[in-house]
């Protein structure tokens, strides 16, 4: 067989090879073709067509449903894409409360093919006209709208590259249904070149946080980095309740705040008000202002560096609010000087009220009737049951022009409607006081109870205040307050209270003056004032002031104090119900007095006007009867009413001191006292009342007349 030449060879390899070629060429030839006709068939339609692919594509991707119920325009002009879309809709999920995520009257857009290839959106041009956004959360903060997932970690929306755009009429809407927030925004128009925007973006709108209308203002400081995915530098104001709350920071990205320290600022006329808006209570205080740095972690908002004033006092340390399923606030906070008025809330007393007109006013101002002192405000039962918290809070010194007291040491702990304060601890006048407060509002009403412990204190520096100095007088005093009473407001629990409370003299002494005008000896006086030695002090052999309470009515049971130079007693006793005072104090001399006015002074009046009557009843007979002898007899005779013999009995400092009831009582030679009552209310030495006498007395504390 006959093999074909090289050249034959060569000659049939391009003729062999030129189909292949002419099958590429065509091949391109026809994609090109195929391309510019689909260009042309866009290009002519404007791609119009493909609004139901664009409509089901999109909604696949996004695991929404999305609609364009104008125009709409997608194709390539000439090689951007132009996509032009009215009346466009990006639903929400089916639990939202609004139906749509998105909505927009026109948008007109050119978007860089290769950019899409990459998957990094560019659009070259952004028209934008009545766009409206609707974020919220899910109750549980598992998911939100803009998280194209229904699983918890889904995708977020990203914002694309925009070079130029114009943004005009766009509005938002935000939604927490846990911190219980609802605000509805709108956007400064925006206009934008070559990315770049150039000025702040304003934001303004109003909302409701907790059922509290607010007010925001806020403006985006860095929108160039912020349409270009970088930092997001913001400052925000928003106006709540008569409080301005300032807030600013940069942020990672434009819905982030997460782990983002912010700085912060609230300041108004009552701080109450601002804890009011999250649904938190407090007492209420005068002009505040305080800063903080905020970090929001989870359900958890931290508040550190916290420092501010209210009204003359300061504050620092630091609060973390966390909402989860029910609202804890902890708190550690730190006041070097804590002026008296501010402290007046944590009783009820409205601290602009006391500033102005005094604690009297301050008391009508809750309810209170005249002339009382304690408050009538009741407890936020219902908002105590809401919320808990944890508070320790520290205080260097109060401000007071009576009492001295420092060192505060306040632990407080609200737990589903209980409060307590435990322990309450405070230095007064060198001595120190711890006491145990607890108001639970669980049961109705509210039951309150009063623990309060005095450790041995100087008299001098605790009276100092009410003109007693110090020098002379070395006599102390301790006591303990035991009450239970029920009731939402201070005065209606010790209205209804039981309980004891003693307060007990040990050894000291105590100005010569100050005891014989207890006394009314007026023969002593007279003798000291001669001789000039005025100061001279007098021992405190022991000394028991106590109260039996019962429903709200405390009897003497005893007042017993025994000096070197007299016995003082006092009967009788006052009413929490409407703060009447009906008591008798009676000092027996231990010596010899010619000229003694030994009868009972009168403690009469209210707490907020108590009153001193010396001319008693016994005293008024005893000169009636001095004078009948200075008529009948001789003016000597006369004096023989006022003559003291010094028969009193000396007490036995035991029972005294211990706190014993006036039915434990004994002279120092064991006998019972016959001079103490029996712990009741009845001002005569033997603790008995006439029925009139009852009624009448009965009548006074009840207030009724």
């Amino acid at each position: 067989m006959d093999q074909p030449s090289a050249a034959e060879t060569i000659a049939l390899s391009p003729a062999r090879r030129t189909p292949w070629r002419r099958w590429a060429l065509r091949v391109v030839i026809g994609l090109l073709i195929v391309i510019v006709a689909i260009w042309l068939v866009l290009f002519v339609t404007k791609g119009r067509f493909l609004r139901s692919t664009f409509e089901s594509t999109v909604g696949r991707l996004t695991h929404r449903e999305v609609t364009v119920g104008g125009d709409f325009q997608l194709y390539f002009a000439p090689w951007r894409i132009k996509f032009v879309a009215e009346k466009i809709a990006i639903s929400n999920p089916d639990w939202a409360s609004r139906p749509n995520l998105f909505t927009a009257d026109r948008i007109d857009s050119r978007i860089a093919p290769l950019s899409l290839l990459f998957g990094k959106r560019r659009f070259t041009w952004l028209e934008l006209t009545n766009g409206a956004v609707d974020l919220e959360w899910t109750p549980d903060h598992r998911t939100n709208t803009w998280t194209f997932s229904e699983k918890k970690g889904g995708k977020p929306l990203e914002f694309p590259r925009i070079d130029t755009a114009q943004v005009t009429g766009t509005t938002v809407r935000y939604r927490d249904p846990r911190m219980r927030v609802t605000a509805e925004l709108a956007l400064d128009d925006i206009r934008s070149q070559d990315a770049r925007i150039g000025k702040a973006v304003g934001v303004r709108g109003r909302g409701v946080i907790r059922e509290t209308p607010f007010r925001l203002t806020a403006q985006l400081l860095s929108p160039d980095a912020t349409a270009n995915r970088g930092r997001n530098a913001l400052i925000a104001r928003m106006r709540a309740a008569g409080n301005v709350i300032d807030v600013s920071g940069t942020l990672p990205s434009i819905a982030d705040i997460e782990n983002v320290p912010l700085r912060t600022r609230a300041r108004g006329k009552d701080m109450s008000t601002l804890l009011e808006i999250i649904g938190a209570t407090i007492p209420r205080t005068r002009t505040y202002d305080v800063r903080a740095q905020m970090v929001k972690d989870g359900d958890a908002y931290r508040f550190t560096r916290l420092t501010g004033t209210f009204g003359d006092s300061d504050l620092t340390g630091r609060l973390t609010v966390t909402n989860g399923t029910r609202l804890h606030l902890d708190s550690a906070l730190t006041t070097r000087r804590l002026d008296i008025i501010d402290a007046a809330p944590f009783i009820g007393y409205n601290p602009d009220i006391v500033a102005t007109k005094g604690a009297q006013a301050a008391a009508a101002a809750t309810g209170a009737g005249a002339q009382r002192l304690l408050p009538d405000a009741a407890l936020p039962v219902a908002t105590m049951q809401r919320f808990d918290a944890d508070l320790k809070w520290t205080i260097g010194a109060v401000r007071s022009r009576k009492v001295p007291i420092s060192d505060v040491d306040l632990t407080l702990a609200l737990d589903r409607g209980k409060l307590t304060l435990s322990p309450l601890n405070f230095a007064m006048a060198r001595g120190n006081v711890s006491s145990d407060l607890v108001f639970d509002t669980r049961p109705r009403p509210s039951r309150i109870g009063y623990d309060i412990r005095l450790s041995p204190t100087p008299l001098g520096r605790l009276l100092a205040g009410w003109g007693v100095a110090e020098a002379g007088t070395t006599g102390t005093v301790k006591g303990r307050i035991q009450l239970q009473g029920r009731g939402d407001t201070i005065h209606d629990s010790l209205a209804s209270a039981n309980g004891r409370m003693a307060f007990i003299l040990p050894a000291g002494s105590l100005w010569t003056r100050n005891a014989q005008l207890a006394e009314l000896d007026i023969g002593t006086f007279v003798q000291k004032m001669f001789e000039e030695r005025l100061k001279e002090p007098v021992r405190i052999n022991c000394g028991l002031i106590a109260f039996t309470v019962r429903g709200g009515v405390a009897a003497a049971d005893p007042i017993l104090i025994d000096t070197s130079k007299n016995v003082i007693v006092g009967r009788g006793g006052f009413s929490f119900r409407n703060e009447a005072i009906d008591m008798a104090v009676r000092a027996d001399a231990k010596k010899f007095s010619l000229f003694s006015g030994q009868s009972p002074v009168g403690l009469t009046g209210r707490f907020a006007q108590p009153g001193i009557n010396p001319i008693s009843g016994d005293l008024l007979a005893r000169a009636g009867a001095g004078l009948g002898l200075a008529v009948v007899a001789s003016p000597l005779a006369g004096v023989l009413a006022f003559v003291d013999v010094g028969d009193a009995k000396a007490a036995a400092c035991g029972p005294v001191l211990s706190g014993a009831r006036a039915s434990a009582q004994r002279t120092t030679k064991g006998a019972p006292r016959d001079d103490v009552g029996n712990g009741t209310t009845a001002k005569s030495k033997d603790g008995r009342q006439t029925e009139g006498q009852a009624k009448a007395q009965r009548k006074k504390f009840l207030g009724i007349f």
